[in-house]
């Protein structure tokens, strides 16, 4: 199926599981930034997915994130290679999501500029795994425009992620992951 018509169906998808009364309080994107970063003594690792699906509803504070896993790239093939059959197997694990709510949406005012401090909490579903996390996020308003970061650490054994023990010196035991989100109005 091309890639354009799958993103589709997950908007739609997403935008379903919304309620569909929200007053012009949902916001989209279909191509948010998500990378992660692995540093140890001698080697660091970074991949960048630029083709990330989110949908925040700010009446309730449902958020939800979807992406390809086979969509992150890296700066070296091998890497990438490496990443894609050995560690998140993408043909087994195609998708990554993660379904969640912001704790505290009261403090969010789309209709302000201003930077709003807030804790995420939801399932993340990894390499067929799914873990409840709570993390910190930041949501800036400027100008009408709404995007939100959030930068977290996950443990690659808590995703069951086997790393073999020749590379085990050259993965990190926890990877950081960066959240980069503009949104538009639904």
């Amino acid at each position: 199926m091309n890639e354009m018509i799958k993103k589709i169906i997950i908007l739609l998808v997403l935008f379903s599981a919304f309620n569909v009364n929200t007053n012009g309080q949902v916001f989209y994107t279909k191509n948010g930034s998500i990378s992660f970063f692995s540093k140890t003594i001698l080697e660091n690792i970074d991949a960048q997915n630029n083709q990330v699906i989110s949908i925040i509803n700010f009446q309730n504070g449902a958020i939800q994130f979807s992406l390809l896993n086979n969509a992150f790239h890296f700066p070296r093939a091998k890497m990438e290679e490496d990443f894609k059959e050995n560690y998140i197997e993408s043909d087994k694990y195609p998708r990554s999501t993660f379904k969640g709510v912001i704790s505290d949406i009261n403090s969010v005012n789309v209709t302000k500029d201003g930077k709003y401090e807030v804790n995420v909490e939801g399932i993340l579903m990894l390499h067929g795994v799914t873990q409840n996390i709570r993390v910190p996020g930041t949501i800036i308003v400027k100008n009408g425009i709404v995007s939100a970061t959030s930068e977290f650490s996950v443990k690659v054994s808590d995703f069951k992620i086997s790393v073999p023990s020749i590379v085990s010196n050259k993965i990190a035991k926890s990877v950081t992951i960066t959240v980069n989100c503009n949104y538009q109005k639904k």
